[in-house]
């Protein structure tokens, strides 16, 4: 029985953008442009008539931005969305909010808007593509729709970087695909005074995750920023792995960040930080595998377990890509697999708790 194509909608405000994506794609067997629109409100009105399976979709255009065209979208229609952007500090800012609200995955534009370079980056689109149209799509409120959990922050100390007052234990979060959206189920309802240090890995490109970081700390009680090198992993904050390098963390506690080659074709991975987090804080390690294509962190939960750590798992039910959370299930690794709107609150309880013994002989987990 023959697979039909996955059908694709290209919404850019360049002819040459929309002209070269379209061949990028058109040229995969298993891809078929079927429209291309011109802006946001061109784009709306087409993936209406022409029901696509993936839209890419461009961020900066008249009329109606991708932001605004997404909307749309997901309340008429939801349909898996690659968001297409430049790495603008107003681009990464639209896009993060556009992934809080649904789209699945971003690419970033190579060299600005108009990227006369584009077909370097023909693997990652043609990926993001197949990997959007597995994915299950669902409509959330836009941020500033969302009540804010946020309270006022303290301004940090001075000196506060001390190894002395590094955390005792670490959460470490693993995402991918649809990640982003998973961030802000989870994040935001992290208490302040959590008593662990948390640590993020979300694939994503360079100059994308300090917009992630900066959004989630506005909305969220506990503090959260960007890594960076020499940071000490201390309770009550929260270190996303910048785009583009690996974090991994030091005997004394401290963040170290490498532009080391891929892991999985990926750059940040999540195993590397989960293996050496395993090796620095032994059993008070808490792992949390969220949605994701492909099985990045399953390596690195198995030295969580094997060090007498636990992991938590995003439920398939609440993924937008069972991918890397099925991987860590499957190994009988996972401690609890849990709906995302309920591991914020599993990973304050579980911090709160002694660590259990987690072993995986007990697991049934075997090394991947």
């Amino acid at each position: 029985m023959e697979t039909r194509p996955i059908r694709v909608l290209v919404v850019d405000d360049s002819a040459f953008m929309r002209r070269i994506i379209s061949q990028l794609l058109g040229s995969e067997p298993d891809i078929e442009v079927v429209g291309t629109a011109r802006d946001g409100l061109d784009g709306v009105e087409k993936a209406l008539a022409l029901a696509p399976d993936v839209i890419t979709l461009d961020i900066e255009m008249p009329r109606l931005d991708g932001y605004g065209a997404l909307r749309e979208i997901m309340r008429q229609r939801p349909t898996p969305v690659v968001m297409v952007s430049s790495h603008t500090r107003e681009g990464a800012e639209a896009t993060i909010r556009a992934l809080a609200m649904g789209a699945v995955d971003v690419l970033a534009k190579p060299s600005g808007p108009i990227s006369l370079d584009m077909a370097t980056v023909r693997a990652d689109l043609v990926r993001k593509v197949r990997a959007a149209a597995g994915a299950k799509v669902r409509y959330r409120r836009a941020l500033a729709e969302l009540p804010r959990l946020a309270r006022p922050k303290d301004p940090p100390a001075p000196g506060l970087a001390p190894v002395a007052e590094a955390a005792g234990q670490v959460v470490v979060i693993a995402c991918s695909t649809g990640g982003p959206g998973a961030l802000h189920q989870v994040v935001p309802r992290l208490p302040a005074d959590l008593g662990a240090g948390v640590l993020v890995v979300q694939h994503m490109p360079p100059g994308f995750t300090r917009s992630l970081a900066n959004r989630l700390d506005e909305i969220s009680p506990i503090a959260v920023r960007e890594a960076e090198e020499g940071d000490p992993v201390l309770p009550g904050q929260v270190l996303i792995a910048p785009g583009g390098l690996h974090m991994t963390v030091t005997p004394g506690r401290r963040v170290h960040l490498t532009d080391d080659p891929p892991v999985h074709g990926v750059r940040p991975a999540a195993d590397p930080l989960l293996e050496s987090a395993a090796q620095v804080f032994g059993s008070r390690v808490l792992a949390v595998v969220l949605t994701g294509m492909g099985y990045d962190g399953a390596r690195g939960a198995y030295a969580v377990k094997r060090a007498g750590g636990r992991c938590v798992a995003e439920h398939e039910s609440t993924c937008v890509v069972y991918g890397m959370p099925r991987a860590v299930v499957e190994m009988g690794l996972a401690d609890e697999v849990l709906p995302v709107h309920e591991i914020a609150g599993a990973i304050a309880r579980l911090v709160a708790a002694p660590p259990g013994g987690g072993a995986v002989a007990e697991a049934g987990g075997a090394a991947p």
